[in-house]
């Protein structure tokens, strides 16, 4: 592991909890998008997933692999992500799951202290959203519902009625729902994602806990204000290098939300762990902040046995 620089707080011993990864690297990546049909331009089709254009040396991309030599076809699944979690002390990590049987499905079945399941319905298919939503909590033991508004054709914004048949049913199951907020990375359009839809769907349903994903941007300082007025509002900070987390969010952190922020990272998709927990440890976080950012956060709002 990479040595702290001097008067660091990151501490070496506390087990991170990922609370976004994925299964695929490389070519094989493009396979996590197969649904994402709405994109148009010709750029975007050829990258290996949607938004490589905002990152550099995406892992065992052809640039990564120019770069570092690193194998065109790398493993998958448990292969893949396990070498790297070990390196950087991540105890768990989060991945979606499907209704069938699935490379992922078969992480979480044999590797249950390693993983753990979420799911993305498409709000656009109402009742088979929550058909499937209850059927992969009894039987996958399903932790978080996840959500790209942007994503889906057509698009389902954030307060959209499709998207309220499925908050319903996390608040019965009492299972979070992780939801991109902000410009989306892929080209497609933004209004979606604007963070000024959620502080509907919080008066509507005070009982649901919702995390955004992906930062928020340009309106992390809005996101801010909302997390101080609604108690079961969180922000992850997935998709972003740690040397560009929003400085409204490390400054909230560091003050009254050391709570309420949560650590998710983008690897394989966009982000090495290896980068991740390198650049983490120039992350202004007080001391006591780190732990719960780390791990006590995600433990409470997923209910973890870790």
């Amino acid at each position: 592991m990479t040595t702290p620089p001097p008067g660091s707080t990151f501490p070496e011993d506390v087990a991170a909890i990922d609370t976004m990864m994925g299964t695929r690297a490389g070519p094989n990546a493009k396979f996590n998008y197969e649904n994402l049909t709405g994109i148009k331009d010709t750029d975007s089709r050829s990258m290996n997933f949607p938004a490589q254009y905002m990152f550099k040396d995406v892992p065992f991309s052809d640039q990564a692999r120019d770069a570092t030599g690193e194998d065109q076809d790398p493993p998958q699944g448990a292969e893949l992500c396990l070498p790297f979690m070990d390196r950087n002390n991540v105890q768990m990590a989060m991945i979606g799951i499907g209704p069938g049987k699935s490379e992922a499905r078969t992480m979480v079945e044999e590797h249950p202290d390693r993983f753990f399941p979420c799911h993305e319905p498409d709000p656009n298919d109402v009742m088979g959203s929550v058909r499937t939503i209850r059927q992969l909590h009894h039987e996958a033991g399903l932790k978080a519902v996840t959500a790209f508004p942007c994503g889906r054709n057509p698009q389902v914004p954030i307060d959209d009625p499709k998207m309220y048949a499925i908050y319903t049913v996390c608040c019965e199951l009492e299972l979070p729902i992780f939801c991109c907020a902000g410009v989306p990375g892929p080209r497609l359009p933004l209004g979606p994602q604007r963070v000024e839809l959620i502080d509907q769907v919080m008066y509507d349903f005070p009982d649901l806990v919702f995390v955004t994903r992906h930062g928020c941007e340009p309106w992390q300082d809005l996101m801010v204000k909302l997390m101080l007025k609604w108690p079961n509002l969180y922000y992850s900070t997935s998709a972003f290098a740690p040397k560009h987390y929003p400085k409204a969010i490390i400054d909230y952190a560091n003050t009254r939300g050391a709570d309420k922020i949560v650590y998710a990272g983008y690897f394989p998709m966009g982000l090495s762990l290896d980068r991740i927990f390198s650049e983490l440890r120039d992350v202004p976080f007080n001391a006591e902040v780190w732990p719960k950012f780390l791990r006590e956060n995600a433990i409470r709002i997923l209910k973890l046995n870790a």
